[in-house]
C-alpha cells in the first residue's frame, strides 16, 4: 500500500471505526463549544464475551422448556463461561495505560469496564472530540467524529458508551389530575379515585398466601430517592409488613430524593410503595444510577449479576423511543438482557406513556426500548374499573395527548420473535416497514384517573402510568417464584403458549392519541394495546406449575 493508500498518518496507529455509535443532536441544541478543563471523563467499555453463540443458544434450548423444568446458569459459572476474557482485560488495560486513562473498575460476568481520563486523553483514545451543547431540556456533553479505536483492539470492543450525557429515558409515570372532567369517561361503572395496590392485585387475583419470601426485586432508578419515613408510613397505612429495601450505588449516583413530589422521587417511592406492598417478603434493592446511556446500561448490568442481592426479578419503569437511542447502546443492553435471560432472572419494563408514537414528532409509529427487547416482559396500560374484588371492566388506557396512553405497537429494530409467530402480531405501521417484535406482552391497570394511591416525599398523592405496571407484575413474578421454589426467569416464550384463560382478554380501546388513523386497535388475543391482556394471577401461577398440563407448541 502506497503512502496516499494509507488511512492514517505515517507513525500513528492505525484505527478502526466502531459501528452503532452515531447519534444525531437534539433539536435546537446549541454547540457552546469544546470541553476543556481538568475535569475527569467517564466512559463503560463493552468487551466481547467468550462463547456468545453458546449462550444463545443455551437460552433458547430453556426458554422451549416450561419455568419448573429450566436449568439457569449460576452467576460464578456465567462469569467464568461466557463474561469477557482475562485476556482482553488485559489488552484493554494496555489501552488505557497507552492513552493515559486509568481502568477504573471491571465486571468480567458483564463483560464491562470503567475507564476515565482527562479530557485530552479520552477524545484522543476514541479519536473524538468532547463538546459541550445547550439545550432547551439542560446542557449536555457530546462529541465530533466518530467514535474509533486502535485497529489492533478493536476486535475485542463492541462498544463504549458515557461520551455522550444526554438523557437516555424517562420515568413513565403520570399524576392523577385533580380537576373534574378533565378525563373522558369510557364507562357508565363509576370509577374510584384510586386503588391500592392490594385493590389492584385483587382484581387481578393474585395468588394469596405469598409475599415473595426468598425473592430480591431489583429496581432501576436513574434520578431522584426515596424517602425511608415515607416507606414506613405507606405500608403501615397498608397493614402490610415494610419490606427491606436497600440501596446501591452506580456510577457514583446515588439515593438522593429531591423532595418534589412532581419530579423523579415519584417515579422511585411508586415503584418501591406497588412492588413492597405485593411482595413484602422480597428484598427490594434499588439501583441507582446517571440517566445516560452507561448509567443505565451499568445499572443493569451490576442488578443482574449482583453476587450480593442475588435479584431474581428486574423492574424498569425508564424507556425512550428506539431511534432515540444509539444502536450501540441497545446492543449492549439487549446482551444484558440476555445474560438475565440465562441467569434466570426476570426482567419487566413499562411499555411508555404516550401511546403509539411514543411521544415522537415525527408522524410515524415507535415503540418504547427496553421494553421493546424480545428479552424483557414489556408492561402496558389499562383502565381497569373494579369493585368488591372484580374487574366491572377493563379498556384500554388512552387519555388523549395531554392526559397519556399506553405505549404499544411494532418494533423497528428487533424482528419478530419464534414465540410471537402464532399471535397475529400485524406489520408495523410505518410506511415500508415490515414485521417485528410486537408491544407489550402483558397489561395493567395504568389510568391515573383510576391510579393507585402512594405516599410521595411525606404527601399522599394519585399516581399512574405504565411504571406502575412493571413493578405491579414484578411482585406477581415474586410470589409465583416463590411458590415454584425457583425463578421463572425468561417468561416471554411460555406466556404465548398458555391458555386464553390465563387473561383477561382486553377489546376495547386504542393507543391513538394524535387522532389519526388509530392503526393499533385493541381485539380479541393479543393486541398492540395492551399485549396479551390483563393476567389472571392464580390461573397464571396454576398454569406454571409443574403438575400443570405442558403447554402446546
Amino acid at each position: 500500500m502506497s503512502d496516499m493508500e494509507k488511512p492514517w498518518k505515517e507513525g500513528e496507529e492505525k484505527r478502526e471505526v466502531l459501528a452503532g455509535h452515531a447519534r444525531a443532536q437534539a433539536p435546537q441544541a446549541v454547540d457552546k463549544g469544546p470541553v476543556t478543563g481538568d475535569q475527569r471523563i467517564s466512559v463503560t467499555v463493552v468487551l466481547r464475551r467468550q462463547r456468545a453463540d453458546e449462550l444463545e443458544a443455551h437460552v433458547e434450548r430453556q426458554a422451549a422448556l416450561a419455568p419448573h423444568a429450566r436449568v439457569h446458569l449460576e452467576r460464578e459459572a456465567f462469569a467464568a463461561s461466557h463474561g469477557a476474557s482475562l485476556d482482553d482485560f488485559a489488552e484493554l488495560r494496555k489501552f488505557a495505560d497507552a492513552h493515559g486513562l486509568t481502568l477504573d473498575r471491571a465486571n468480567v460476568a458483564a463483560g464491562t469496564a470503567v475507564m476515565s481520563g482527562p479530557v485530552d486523553a479520552v477524545n484522543r483514545a476514541f479519536g473524538v472530540e468532547l463538546r459541550h451543547f445547550d439545550h432547551p431540556d439542560g446542557s449536555y456533553r457530546s462529541y465530533l467524529g466518530e467514535v474509533s479505536v486502535p485497529a489492533s483492539i478493536a476486535p475485542i470492543i463492541e462498544a463504549v458508551l458515557g461520551l455522550d450525557t444526554r438523557p437516555v429515558a424517562r420515568p413513565h409515570f403520570r399524576l392523577q389530575r385533580r380537576a373534574e372532567g378533565e378525563f373522558e369517561v369510557r364507562s357508565q361503572a363509576a370509577a374510584p379515585t384510586a386503588y391500592t395496590p392490594l385493590d389492584v392485585a385483587q382484581a387481578y387475583q393474585f395468588p394469596e398466601g405469598l409475599d415473595g419470601q426468598g425473592q430480591c426485586i431489583a429496581i432501576i432508578e436513574l434520578g431522584g430517592g426515596y424517602d425511608e419515613q415515607s416507606l414506613v408510613q405507606y405500608f403501615a397505612s397498608l397493614g402490610v409488613p415494610a419490606p427491606q429495601v436497600v440501596s446501591v450505588s452506580v456510577d457514583g449516583a446515588t439515593n438522593q430524593p429531591t423532595g418534589d413530589p412532581n419530579g423523579p422521587d415519584g417515579e422511585v417511592e411508586l415503584d418501591i410503595e406497588v412492588a413492597g406492598a405485593l411482595a413484602p417478603g422480597a428484598k427490594i434493592a434499588v439501583y441507582f444510577a446517571p440517566n445516560t446511556d452507561a448509567g443505565f446500561l451499568d445499572a443493569i448490568t451490576t442488578a443482574v449479576h449482583d453476587p450480593t442481592h442475588k435479584p431474581s426479578i428486574v423492574s424498569i419503569s425508564w424507556g425512550g423511543p428506539e431511534d432515540s437511542w444509539a444502536s450501540a447502546s441497545i446492543a449492549a443492553m439487549n446482551r444484558a438482557f440476555l445474560d438475565a435471560a440465562a441467569l434466570g432472572v426476570t426482567v419487566l419494563a413499562a411499555a411508555g406513556d404516550s401511546g403509539s408514537t411514543d411521544g415522537e414528532q415525527d408522524g410515524l409509529y415507535h415503540v418504547d426500548f427496553p421494553a421493546a427487547s424480545p428479552y424483557v416482559l414489556a408492561c402496558g396500560g389499562t383502565r381497569l374499573v373494579a369493585s368488591g374484588g372484580r374487574i366491572e371492566q377493563e379498556t384500554v388506557w388512552n387519555d388523549g395527548p395531554d392526559g397519556g396512553s399506553t405505549g404499544g405497537g411494532v418494533s423497528r429494530i428487533f424482528p419478530l420473535p419464534s414465540w410471537q409467530e402464532r399471535a397475529n402480531v400485524p406489520p408495523s405501521a410505518n410506511p415500508g416497514a415490515g414485521s417485528g417484535r410486537g408491544v407489550p406482552d402483558l397489561a395493567g391497570d395504568a389510568d391515573p384517573a383510576t391510579g393507585y394511591e402512594v405516599v410521595i416525599d411525606g404527601e399522599t398523592t394519585v399516581i399512574g402510568g405504565t411504571s406502575a405496571v412493571a413493578p405491579l407484575f414484578a411482585a406477581l413474578v415474586a410470589r409465583i417464584n416463590q411458590k415454584l421454589g425457583k425463578p421463572v426467569g425468561y417468561v416471554n416464550p411460555t406466556l404465548y403458549q398458555l391458555p386464553a384463560d390465563v387473561f383477561h382478554d382486553i377489546t376495547e380501546g386504542n393507543n391513538d392519541i394524535a387522532n389519526r388513523a388509530r392503526i393499533y386497535q385493541a381485539g380479541p388475543g393479543w393486541d398492540p394495546c395492551t399485549g396479551l391482556g390483563s393476567p389472571i394471577g392464580i390461573k397464571l401461577l396454576q398454569a406454571l406449575l409443574p403438575s400443570a398440563s405442558p403447554p402446546q407448541p
